[in-house]
């Protein structure tokens, strides 16, 4: 079995010393590359998010090297910036509104979009998997469709929005639902069809260029991947190199099956996924293969029995095993933030990066 190799982008929250989003990401930027040249940093759309993107690697213990690094060398740049680096997919505190960062496209999107792309401080976790080539990623973004709630649960990281409980786990996704084009991808018959159909939302006008698909699995517009971005940013550099990997495991399953995968009633996967973003892990998600509710911990479970020869092949199965219990037994991101909310703790200490 063919072992692909992986890539991971994160886009985390800039916050002041006041415990306000800080629109600061340039200079932290800037005193990133200062700190460490060889790390790939990147601007977003809001001037309080940044992200960044690991080398390509082909371990897990690489990836999570990699990723301790990276969010390291990002927390010491926004020290210098009297800031703090958070691992949270919403701000928490702050107002919802947010400057927009001053690039041609970003601006662009402000005056299209309004105040849906001024409010867009919100931040996820984007895996990349080597795939052979476009037909391949199609074939992987229909197996995939069915998976999608389960990891969103796992890693959801956004309960707590502008000092209120949302009751939901993932907000993020709730809020990210409202792009023109976002969520579970169509069942795609080939590249052919992918194509077409974007290129009628291009037609429309309701989306600027094909970076604007933002459904939860595409081909990539730039490297020979399938890009998954249904997560959450991880609360910690483990449950993201946990990810990557079940989202690994999952692609080379997929590719050993060869087929087209599942076609899945739309309404079923939509309801699968709303109750993913509001739940997370604490009550029954919705088994979108055989439409019925299930356990959300047994979904996991599924996901994890669904892809054991892969994780088998990468050497992954005890790594995996270990992670998946510690999260179901401590909670997600968004269990930790809830309690801490209930509690009156500091929501930004829980979720802090350390240089």
């Amino acid at each position: 079995m063919t072992l692909p190799s992986m890539g991971v982008e994160e886009e985390l929250l800039l916050i002041s010393a006041s415990g306000m989003p800080m629109p600061q990401s340039k200079a932290v930027a800037a005193d990133a590359v200062d700190i460490d040249v060889d790390i790939d940093v990147e601007l977003e759309l809001t001037r309080a998010q940044v992200e960044i993107n690991t080398p390509v690697c082909t371990t897990s213990a690489e990836l999570l090297g990699h990723l301790q690094r990276l969010r390291s060398t990002l927390a010491a740049a926004a020290a210098e910036e009297g800031g703090r680096l958070c691992a949270i997919a919403a701000p928490p505190t702050g107002a919802a509104e947010q400057l927009v960062t001053n690039k041609p496209r970003y601006r662009e999107m402000a005056a299209r979009y309004g105040l849906l792309a001024r409010e867009q401080a919100v931040c996820g976790c984007h895996v990349h998997i080597d795939v052979p080539d476009k037909e391949a990623a199609i074939r992987v973004s229909n197996h995939l469709r069915p998976w999608m709630p389960t990891l969103l649960a796992l890693t959801a990281n956004s309960a707590v929005y502008l000092r209120a409980d949302t009751g939901f786990s993932s907000w993020r996704s709730i809020m990210w639902r409202r792009w023109p084009c976002s969520g579970p991808p169509p069942y795609f018959e080939s590249a052919e069809h992918y194509d077409a159909l974007v290129a009628m939302l291009l037609e429309s006008d309701s989306i600027m260029d094909e970076r604007m698909v933002y459904w939860d699995i595409r081909p990539s517009t730039h490297l020979p991947t399938v890009e998954i971005r249904v997560s959450d940013v991880p609360l910690t550099i483990e449950e993201t190199t946990l990810l990557a990997t079940l989202i690994r495991a999952l692609v080379m399953t997929a590719l050993a099956d060869g087929g087209l995968g599942p076609k899945l009633e739309p309404e079923v996967l939509r309801a699968a996924y709303w109750l993913a973003a509001r739940d997370g892990l604490e009550a029954d998600g919705f088994d979108v293969l055989h439409a019925r509710p299930i356990p959300m911990t047994q979904a996991v479970d599924s996901l994890v029995d669904h892809v054991g020869p892969a994780l088998e092949s990468l050497g992954e199965t005890e790594r995996v095993d270990e992670t998946v219990r510690r999260i179901i037994s401590e909670g997600n991101g968004a269990a930790k933030q809830r309690r801490a909310f209930r509690e009156g703790a500091d929501i930004i200490a829980l979720t802090e990066v350390k240089p």
